[in-house]
């Protein structure tokens, strides 16, 4: 039997890997943090635990890890939706709406997420980090920022902000307030991206 190419390696290895985040952001979700060992992660993913360790350093680095990737994925699933967005305001309205409700949909997984960050790792320099830097800082200059390696610093303050003010434990903030603060920051209509239901707040535009 021939031995296999390095390309074919790499993809199993994307694959494991994908596998671990997977069922991180799974298990993390439903029994918190705390809860989940990383011999659970392992089992849920079908993988053998020795793998946790080669590709992570540590459980709090997996969980942001995964988060990172689930964030990205979900940002691009909403700009790649039928049909595309036809505007640059259009694409950042929908990344915003994005992470907005990925937080109010996972509360228990995105608070966790905040915490780590909060601690001493602080950003974890990963794959999945980069790729989430890319598709908000293509929203930013999509959406026609003069300069866009300002602009998505500033965006992703405001959105972890905003984040942790919908999950902040007995005292969140609406979502329908935060995204009308965050939609007029950036001058985006109330009926782009996916709106909630209702009206919006008083003094937003429609």
């Amino acid at each position: 039997m021939s031995p296999r190419s390095a390309s074919v390696n790499e993809e199993l290895r994307r694959r494991s890997r994908a596998r671990l985040l997977e069922a991180t952001v799974e298990l993390v979700g439903e029994r918190g943090y705390e809860a989940t060992t990383l011999g659970d992660i392992a089992d849920r993913a079908g993988s053998a635990r020795g793998l946790v360790s080669y590709y992570f350093p540590g459980k709090r680095q997996l969980l942001q890890s995964a988060v990172h990737r689930l964030m990205h994925l979900t940002i691009r699933e909403a700009l790649e939706r039928e049909p595309q967005p036809a505007s640059g305001p259009e694409t950042l309205a929908r990344a915003v709406d994005a992470v907005l409700n990925l937080a109010h949909e996972r509360p228990v997984l995105m608070r966790t997420h905040m915490a780590g960050i909060l601690q001493n790792e602080g950003f974890v320099q990963c794959p999945e980090q980069q790729q989430l830097a890319r598709v908000l800082r293509g929203a930013v200059q999509r959406y026609g920022a003069e300069d866009p390696d300002s602009a998505y610093p500033l965006l992703r303050a405001l959105l972890m902000g905003a984040v942790f003010a919908l999950l902040l434990p007995g005292a969140p903030m609406p979502l329908v307030r935060l995204r009308a603060e965050l939609f007029q920051r950036y001058g985006l209509d109330w009926d782009m991206g996916v709106p909630p239901d209702g009206d919006p707040p008083d003094g937003t535009c429609g």
